[in-house]
Parts: C-alpha cells; structure tokens; sequence
C-alpha cells in the first residue's frame, strides 16, 4: 500500500510541478490579459512548482524503501555500490558547474521573472538554456545514488519536459524582447553552442 500511496504521491507532484513550471515562463503572454502582475504571479507558479520538485525528491528518496509490487527491475544495480556513486559523481560536477554559472549569470531573474530585467549575458551568449541542462540530469543523480534501476529509467521522462518547458520560454521570450531574441536564437544554441560555421549562416 505504501509503495503505491509513494508512486502516485511521485507521478501527482511530477504533474503539478511540470504544471506550474510551465506556467511561470509565460508572463509576457500573461501580461497581454492581466497587466504587469503576471510577472509576480509567474514568481509565485515557480515557487509552487518548487514545492512540488522537493515533494518529488522525496518521492525519489522513498522509492527503494517502497518499491512497486510490479517493478520489473531488480531492486538495486547488480554492481558494487561505489560504481553508482562514482556515475553520479561523474553526472554532478558539469551539472553543477552549469546551474552555479547560469544562476550567478542570470541574476534574481533565475528564481523571479523580472521584465525590466535586460537579456542574459555570460554562459547565456553561448547556449540558451544551460540552466535546464544542468538541472534535468540531476534527477539521474539521485537515482544513482540511491542505486536505483527502476529510478534510472523512469527519470528519462524528464527529458521532454525539461525540453517542452525551454520551447515554451523561448515563445513567451519573443514576445517580452522581440527581434533582438530572435537574433540571439540565431546565434546561439539551445543547449551546446553553436559552430562558427553555423552562426555565419
């Protein structure tokens, strides 16, 4: 009972906090219906989508103690304990590096969208998004941590979430900036820089 109360506690708090997310990158579309409050009550979406994440996170932290009756994965990785530690580990340093660089670089606007706040500037001239790059791999961390096989698989559900909220920025992105973001996706990557060769184009 406990491992279901957990799984579907997990798939409900996954929902809300893509739900809520999602709702927070858009105050320039907000705008249009209600004024300039939208940007603080996309800072409120994003901080009860943070909410949610953390409730994930225990969700993730509780699953090998309750796993699913039907897991068809073995309760732990077939191999010493340390090689999860030293995969996570190996995930966790670039992860890391690109959410302290992008936050510093994207200042207050990380956690509070800000329209007077002027386009990105730092790690953000060379890809548009390391922030979310840094960030969805992390569930993989913790799944490796927690030595978990059926966390391990689950956790590449975040990757078109991850993804879908990034399109969604950009769209509400053009509309708050206009021409100068479309020159800037021009230039930049989405995710890893672009080539010389490509930005010439």
């Amino acid at each position: 009972m406990n491992a279901w109360i957990n799984f579907i506690s997990l798939f409900v708090s996954g929902t809300l906090m893509c739900v809520f997310y999602l709702m927070s990158v858009r105050p320039a579309q907000m705008e249009k219906k209600i004024g300039e409050r939208a940007y603080k009550l996309s800072g409120i979406f994003r901080g009860i989508s943070g909410i949610f994440m953390f409730v994930l996170f225990a969700n993730y932290i509780l699953y090998p103690k309750y796993p699913l009756p039907i897991d068809p994965f073995p309760l732990k990785f077939q191999w010493p304990y340390w090689v999860s530690i030293v995969i996570a580990v190996i995930i966790a340093i670039p992860c890391m590096y690109l959410e302290i660089r992008s936050t510093l670089d994207a200042k207050k606007e990380a956690l509070m969208p800000d329209k007077s706040h002027t386009m990105y500037g730092g790690i953000y001239e060379k890809i548009r998004h390391p922030m979310a790059l840094g960030e969805m791999p992390l569930w993989w961390v913790i799944a490796f941590v927690l030595n978990s096989p059926f966390l391990v698989v689950f956790s590449f559900v975040w990757i078109p979430v991850w993804y879908w909220w990034c399109v969604a920025e950009e769209k509400d992105l053009i509309l708050r900036y206009g021409e100068p973001y479309k020159a800037y996706r021009e230039r930049t990557g989405m995710f890893f820089p672009k080539r010389k060769s490509e930005t010439q184009h």
